[in-house]
Formats: structure tokens, C-alpha cells, sequence
């Protein structure tokens, strides 16, 4: 198994990879089939318009994460990386102004944002529960082309065929051949290790290297760090309300404040260094709770986590090193991708054990790595910290990623921590094996409510102060 690490980390914008980013991107692709000329309907005419129905967790949280608003950029040719959030809601105001998008390559479609995208709360699709049909009209109001798209967590985009297995997928690529470690459990991956004497970094790199020069893999892997630090340093010097209407304020401008000022102090408590960890990563997630530009790390509800940690790394560790980064995010690549390859790290279809669970995973097993820890040592580490997040439920209120989800990002990072320093005072010999936490985090999923899975029908979601 093959899921390269810019497959996992991607830049895009907030407040969803799987509500924002996602959809976005179907639409995009939805839009690459009508200029490829993909087979019409039979007796279509003239391609006239488009429109989107959702369907649901992208229903019950649909507002909240913006989706409507991400199908419309889609729609005008816009995609996540290269969007800029500052004009985003000037080219919303166009769209519903004018009723029509203008992608390159295609005629003007006729598109009304308000009546055009539609929330069906009572269809849910069955492949997955981020559903949404797409469709292409002719200019007489026929159906010109249809297809269903699933956003399954991270950014990651499938149609109906692709995730039936029907047709190969664009994004994970399920290969023996061409790249040298091809490892699809943790088990293989630690045999793999002991075979060649590498490290997982080293594996990581080794099958990256397989598809693309070394210069490229150098340039792209600063480039996803520099994005990270980046929306660290934007999110710690804003301040303000939140958007979206429960009035939360950005805190993570006045705690960092507050710490520096305590720097070099007495009075400073040991564990004032938790308030650390924590200060970046709610500086992300504030940032992508206001629609900015943050990295799915693996999915940007849980995008503050491993920045915090590599920040910590890089700014509180002692021996911290340009390659020590470069270690965290090829080991933390590594076991992002056994999670998804294995289970899931959408919350819709797991809950939030996929999305800062795997985070505090990855993150762990980074900075095990990056402290010199061997493979057994950080196959440990993320068990540890995916197994203290096992069960957490995803109920963001009012379908807002702010509330619990921008404390429970810092809470992911300080329990990354704690895994990593606890696998590092052992030898890496330990009783649940990754494998198996993994497919209890599956399972666990399953058995969920779908009040409890990013619906807003549970839990936080419905115990909130009446005002």
C-alpha cells in the first residue's frame, strides 16, 4: 500500500478537508468531466448549467462547514491549494449576483447558489455519509450529466465506481510493484524495517522516491512544513469573534501573549509548557474555523495537532533539527496512511477518534522519530496515543468546527507528547499491537451513532447553554 505523504498532508482551507475541501474538489472534477467531454445523457442538448444536492453528515453540518459556499467556488474553478480565503466572500457575493459561473473551458453555466445547491436531510447516500450528486443540465432544462461523489475524510474525493472498486481511484493507490515498501499493516511495516536495517522514515522516503526526484520531494516536503508554521504564526497574532454565529472568541493571541511574557520567570509552572503545545494548536484551528488556510494533517478538524507538536519540537526540544522535522513528517505520513488505509479519519464515519485521534497518532509517532526513537519505539508511540482517543465522539455544535473541537486539538497534541515520551522510556515492546488499535478504532465507528458522528445531533452538540 501506497498513499503518498501529500496525499495526506494538503494544503487547503477551513473549516472542513471533508465538508469544505472536499466537495470543492468534486466539484472540480465534476467540471474536468464536462471538458473532457465525458458521455452525456442521450438526447441532451446544449450544456446549460449545474446544480448539487447534499446529503448526509454534508447535510445536518452542511451550513456550519460551509459547503454550500465550497460547491459554489468549485463551480466557479476553484480549487483548496491555491484559493485565497480574503476572496472568498466577494466571489460568493458574484455568484449570487449574476446566477452564473464561468469555469475556463466551459460555457457559461447557469447556477443560482441560493436554489441550486440543495440540503436533502432525509436521502442518505449509501456508500458513505458525505454524500453528494452533482449534475450537469442542457440548456433546455434536461439532465445533461450526473454523478455521486463521496468526501471520505481528509480532503479525499471518490465517485460512486471509485469506492465501490468499480474503477481505480485517483488518490490511493494500491500497489506491490514500483515502490520498495509497499507496507499496508504496522506488522509489515516493523518487518520491513528489520529486513532492510531503515527506518520508517527512511521506507517513507524510499517509496516516495520512487515517483519523484529528490529535489522535488525536498521542495514539497518545506513547502508543507513552511504552510504549517505558517498558520501557526497568522493564527497567534488575530484576534476577534469567530464566524458563525455562537460568538466564540480567538484566545490563542492573548494565551501565547501571556506566555511570553512569563518567559525566563520563576513563577512559571512546570506544566506551563502543556499551555504551549496547546496555544498552537488552537492559533490552526482558530485559523480554520475563520476559513483560513491550514494543512489536513490528516483532515483540518484535527489540523492543529500535528503542527503543534512539530512546533514544540523544533522551538522546546533540546538536539532539534531541520532532519529531525523531516523524520516527523515522513514517520507521521506513515502511520496516516495505515489509518486510513485501515479504518477511516473522517469523523462522519468514525467520529473524532478518525480525525484527532489519528492526529495525535501521526504526531506521536513524528516525534518519536524525530527524538531518535527506533520503529518499535514509534509503532508504540502512536498506539498509545491513538488508544487514549478511542470512542471520541464528533459533535460539533451548531456544525461549527469551534466548539469542542479547537480545545480538543490541544488536548490531541499534549496526549501526543505524553505517547511519545512514554514509548521512548521503553524498549518498544508493548501489548496492543497498532494493527489492532487501529481496527478496535474501526470498529468502534461502526457500532457509533450517527448522532455522534459530525451530524450535530448528539452529545456537545445538544447540550448547550440556552440563551
Amino acid at each position: 500500500m501506497f498513499l503518498s505523504i501529500f496525499d495526506i498532508f494538503k494544503v487547503g482551507i477551513g473549516p472542513s478537508s471533508s465538508h469544505t475541501m472536499g466537495p470543492m474538489t468534486a466539484a472540480g472534477r465534476f467540471l474536468d468531466d464536462l471538458r473532457n467531454g465525458r458521455d452525456k445523457e442521450p438526447g441532451a442538448g446544449e450544456l446549460g448549467g449545474v446544480s448539487a444536492s447534499l446529503h448526509g453528515s454534508l447535510a445536518f453540518t452542511g451550513k456550519g462547514h460551509a459547503t454550500d459556499r465550497a460547491v459554489v467556488l468549485g463551480f466557479m474553478g476553484f480549487l483548496p491549494a491555491t484559493l485565497d480565503p480574503d476572496a472568498v466572500d466577494d466571489l460568493i457575493a458574484t455568484a449570487e449576483a449574476e446566477g452564473v459561473v464561468h469555469p475556463d473551458g466551459l460555457p457559461a453555466l447557469r447556477f443560482n447558489p441560493k436554489t441550486d445547491v440543495v440540503f436533502d436531510y432525509d436521502l442518505t447516500l449509501p456508500g458513505h455519509a458525505n454524500g453528494m450528486i452533482l449534475k450537469a443540465w442542457d440548456t433546455a432544462g434536461n439532465l445533461y450529466l450526473q454523478e455521486t461523489y463521496y468526501s471520505v475524510g481528509g480532503g479525499f474525493v471518490m465517485t460512486e465506481a471509485e469506492l465501490a472498486g468499480e474503477e481505480p481511484s485517483l488518490h490511493v493507490q494500491k500497489v506491490e510493484a514500483g515502490f520498495p515498501y509497499p507496507f499496508g499493516s504496522a506488522v509489515e511495516m516493523l518487518e520491513m524495517g528489520r529486513m532492510a536495517g531503515k527506518s520508517i522514515a527512511e521506507m517513507k522516503e524510499a517509496n516516495e522516491l520512487a515517483s519523484m526526484s529528490r529535489v522535488e520531494l525536498d521542495r514539497d516536503l518545506a513547502r508543507i512544513r513552511d504552510a504549517m508554521f505558517d498558520c501557526i504564526d497568522r493564527g497567534l497574532r488575530l484576534d476577534g469573534i469567530l464566524p458563525g454565529g455562537l460568538s466564540v472568541k480567538r484566545r490563542a493571541k492573548n494565551i501565547h501573549e501571556q506566555l511570553r511574557a512569563e518567559e525566563g520567570l520563576n513563577r512559571a509552572q512546570p506544566h506551563t509548557i502543556n499551555d504551549w503545545m496547546s496555544v498552537y494548536a488552537m492559533a490552526v484551528n482558530e485559523e480554520n474555523a475563520a476559513g483560513g488556510k491550514v494543512v489536513t494533517s490528516p483532515t483540518n478538524g484535527a489540523a492543529g495537532v500535528l503542527p503543534a507538536v512539530l512546533r514544540y519540537y523544533r522551538d522546546h526540544c533540546v538536539g532539534a533539527s531541520e532532519a529531525g522535522q523531516r523524520d516527523f513528517l515522513l514517520t507521521a505520513a506513515a502511520i496516516g496512511g495505515l489509518i486510513k488505509y485501515n479504518a477511516s479519519i473522517s469523523g462522519a464515519e468514525v467520529g473524532c477518534q478518525g480525525e484527532v485521534g489519528s492526529a495525535s497518532s501521526m504526531a506521536a509517532a513524528g516525534l518519536c522519530a524525530a527524538l531518535g526513537g527506533t520503529n518499535e519505539q514509534i509503532e508504540n508511540a502512536a498506539e498509545i496515543a491513538l488508544e487514549h482517543h478511542l470512542g471520541m465522539t464528533c459533535d460539533p455544535v451548531a456544525g461549527l468546527v469551534q466548539v469542542p473541537c479547537i480545545e480538543r486539538n490541544g488536548l490531541g497534541a499534549i496526549k501526543a507528547v505524553s505517547a511519545a515520551s512514554l514509548s521512548l522510556r521503553g524498549d518498544g515492546t508493548h501489548f496492543m499491537p497498532l494493527d489492532n488499535c487501529i481496527e478496535a478504532m474501526r470498529q468502534t465507528g461502526v457500532d457509533m451513532s450517527t448522532k455522534y458522528k459530525e451530524t450535530s445531533q448528539g452529545g456537545l452538540a445538544v447540550n448547550i447553554p440556552e440563551c
